[in-house]
């Protein structure tokens, strides 16, 4: 394989990454999916963000989990996993990190449990952490933490009180004011921020009047959010620059340009989550994209693309 081109080297979160790609949590479970495909390398991408992990193990929700739309996807899986001993004790020690970093996703259904599993893995090898906040609070009306940018602050907190692992806050756009979020999850202690989750979303049979879904509703993903998503990254990082926390931009990414739009908006690694469902091997594409666009407009590096915006 080719080597990575130098100019698309970048940091994140203190981790140095050959690629700003991000593969994103859900799409290639822990990993071992993607090994086994012809043509593809770890190194394609600078982090592989693995599965979503609870606590405990989780059977997931009733199908159908998944849907086709109207350039995208819904998903409703439920954060089916096999529970945090079981990824730390089995599936940790079988990753090769000879070619790039990986990222654990988090969940709980309490601000304990986010405590509790983020300190679990501090006595890991994985590179960060990424806790996702996007899930019911069970114990307090099952409004999703994500929703509230206090219970945001609350979550992040504990979980910078249990790890010394870098912490990515993964945002939901679910919400009215995604920036004054983010300034709460950096005062608690995010170094990094995702940005953005999916948007909840439905799809209807028309024949059976019922939702496709089984669990009625889902998360939207894919194309059909890329001009929601930039714009969050661009609100995001106008709070996120004065404090120098970087942003991974997700959400339709399928090309280079794409890529390219997200990195000038203010992030500095790119998620790839749906488009690898139908074209695997898409992050080779977009790292020749990338570097091309770099070396044509006389940019050294992604670091110097990032947040270049001009507005009108």
């Amino acid at each position: 394989m080719a080597p990575m081109k130098s100019n698309l080297k970048t940091h994140l979160c203190g981790l140095y990454l050959d690629s700003p790609i991000v593969l994103l949590s859900g799409c290639v479970g822990f990993g071992e999916e993607y090994t086994r495909l012809k043509g593809f390398s770890n190194a394609d991408a600078g982090a592989i963000c693995l599965k979503g992990t609870t606590l405990e193990p989780r059977q997931g929700n009733q199908p159908h989990r998944i849907t086709e739309t109207a350039n995208g996807m819904l998903n409703a899986i439920g954060l089916q996993n096999p529970g945090a001993e079981k990824v730390i004790n089995q599936i940790l020690p079988s990753l090769d990190r000879a070619e790039t970093k990986f990222i654990i996703n988090i969940s709980g259904s309490s601000v304990e449990e986010y405590g509790e599993i983020a300190k679990r893995f501090d006595d890991t090898d994985i590179d960060a952490i990424e806790i996702n906040i996007s899930c019911p609070n069970v114990k307090e009306g099952g409004v999703a933490f994500g929703n509230d940018p206090d219970m945001s602050y609350r979550v992040v907190d504990i979980c910078r009180k249990n790890t010394k692992k870098p912490l990515i806050t993964k945002l939901s756009p679910n919400q009215t004011d995604i920036a004054y979020s983010a300034k709460r999850c950096i005062e608690a202690g995010s170094d990094g921020l995702a940005v953005i989750n999916t948007i909840m979303g439905m799809a209807i049979d028309a024949e059976t009047r019922r939702p496709i879904i089984g669990n009625n509703s889902g998360g939207l993903s894919g194309p059909a959010i890329k001009p929601i998503a930039l714009l969050n990254v661009h609100q995001v990082h106008q709070e996120s620059k004065k404090h120098n926390i970087p942003i991974i931009g997700q959400g339709g990414i399928a090309t280079a340009s794409d890529a390219i739009e997200f990195i000038i908006a203010g992030a500095t690694a790119v998620g790839v989550g749906t488009a690898l469902f139908y074209d695997p091997l898409v992050c080779k594409k977009i790292n020749v994209g990338i570097s091309k666009y770099l070396t044509e407009t006389g940019m050294k590096s992604v670091e110097s693309l990032v947040g270049t915006l001009e507005l009108n």
